[in-house]
């Protein structure tokens, strides 16, 4: 499972972190290279999740959504200085609830 949760974490930060690169050249007119260096990580970010040990390739990406809405809170709070509020945590929380129950539920 730490494997697992490693993987998640890093395929969240190169999903965020290229599209934020993408972001600040196209909305806040950065240099064309942030476009291409954010490229490049989206891409990274497509073959991280592949990595994953788990068989179903929905269940991945689904319960990898739950890690990603956390990530993207931590980040418009740690790196935009937006800080959340008491229904982003809330939001957080269901979200990593929903991720336990997928990925830890006995199955057949």
């Amino acid at each position: 499972m730490f494997n697992a949760i490693i993987l998640f974490v890093l395929a969240g930060l190169a999903e965020i972190g290229g599209g934020y690169l993408v972001w600040l050249w196209l909305r806040e007119a950065r240099p064309f290279w942030y476009g291409i260096i954010g490229g490049l990580i989206l891409i990274i970010y497509g073959v991280i999740p592949t990595l994953q040990k788990f068989p179903n390739f929905g269940r991945v990406y689904a319960a990898y959504g739950g890690v990603f809405i956390v990530l993207a809170v931590l980040w418009g709070w740690g790196i935009d200085k937006k800080a959340p509020d008491i229904y982003d945590w809330i939001g957080a929380v269901v979200c990593l609830i929903g991720v336990s129950i997928m990925l830890l539920a006995p199955r057949n």
